[in-house]
């Protein structure tokens, strides 16, 4: 059974640790907020770009339309956590970094386009011309086991 040393509860403090996890990962879980006060939970490729955190509605992955319920979610209340995490069987290994912001809906931000192509391969040839979703970050929180 893994486990951690005892009383061993490190928060992740260092900006540039946070920035660099964040900008490392290769998903993220976005939550925006439903009509009924309820949240809404969906895993997300992103890319960060002069320190906004910005994900595209692309045809790349399947999806029943481009008018996705996460973008409807932000046009209403614009307040999102974002979530990056890193699990492994070695429990000293886990951490996790959350930012809180507020997101907007933009039809063209093509220095976005540009990271994502860079961070996914799959972008690189892909038709990116959908909606995006960028997030101003507002507060960072962070815990690492090691």
């Amino acid at each position: 059974m893994p486990r951690l040393r005892a009383g061993f509860m490190p928060r992740l403090r260092d900006p540039a640790d946070l920035n660099a996890r964040l900008t490392g990962a290769p998903v993220a879980r976005l939550a925006t907020i439903r009509p009924d006060g309820t949240p809404r939970l969906v895993p997300i490729t992103f890319a960060v770009v002069d320190g906004l955190i910005c994900s595209a509605v692309d045809t790349v992955k399947p999806k029943a339309s481009v008018r996705l319920a996460r973008l409807d979610d932000v046009r209403r209340d614009p307040r999102v956590g974002i979530l990056v995490d890193s699990y492994d069987e070695d429990w000293e290994r886990l951490w996790w970094v959350r930012v809180d912001g507020v997101a907007v809906v933009v039809d063209a931000y093509p220095a976005a386009v540009v990271a994502l192509r860079a961070k996914y391969p799959a972008y690189a040839n892909a038709v990116l011309d959908g909606p995006l979703l960028v997030v101003t970050p507002s507060a960072w929180s962070g815990w690492s086991a090691g």
